[in-house]
């Protein structure tokens, strides 16, 4: 407990962009990761393929390209070394993510907005649905908000009927909680 610790105490968080989004985030070794037991298992079974797979298959690259010779002018080689370093960067995030996961909790019925939840919300007469979820498995253009988000921030806490507010940068934003489940 003392290594983890003192070892956070120098923590520089881990910023990667994901293969299969597109988008970058920053793991921080000293915070949980929330996740659904699906999100687990797909994080899990990511890490597996890249230890057992892809790690041969950029390896198999940099041998191919080291029989080119003259390292100096070698783009081939370069790139691979670049792609192993990429790798071997998202095998760390992905190690660090597994290590903290905190599996959601699916309960039948939310009374108050958590993780987990699907929140219907109305703002300016329009109706959108978002599930709460933890920031490794948000995906907003599929309705799947991170609980560290503007948003699901608001939202955390708060049951149906209720009214909230946040902050962003094009001003404040208000919406009506229709409907927690």
């Amino acid at each position: 407990m003392l290594e983890a610790a003192a070892a956070s105490a120098f923590f520089i968080p881990t910023v990667v962009k994901t293969p299969a989004e597109g988008r970058t985030m920053a793991i921080n070794a000293d915070k949980p990761v929330y996740v659904s037991k699906d999100g687990l298992k797909k994080l899990e079974a990511e890490l597996h393929d890249l230890r057992s797979n892809q790690r041969k298959v950029i390896a198999d690259r940099i041998h191919s390209a080291m029989e080119f010779g003259d390292y100096s002018e070698n783009s081939e080689l370069e790139q691979a070394k670049n792609d192993q370093a990429f790798l071997e960067g998202r095998i760390q995030q992905l190690e660090q993510m597994v290590k903290y996961a905190v599996v959601i909790e699916e309960s039948k019925h939310h009374d108050v907005v958590e993780l987990g939840s699907k929140v219907v919300v109305e703002s300016d007469g329009r109706k959108d649905t978002y599930v709460i979820v933890g920031s490794a498995e948000a995906a907003p253009s599929q309705g799947r908000i991170s609980n560290e988000s503007p948003v699901g921030k608001a939202l955390l806490g708060h049951k149906a009927g209720d009214r909230v507010s946040f902050s962003v940068p094009a001003g404040s934003v208000e919406m009506k909680i229709v409907s927690v489940s």
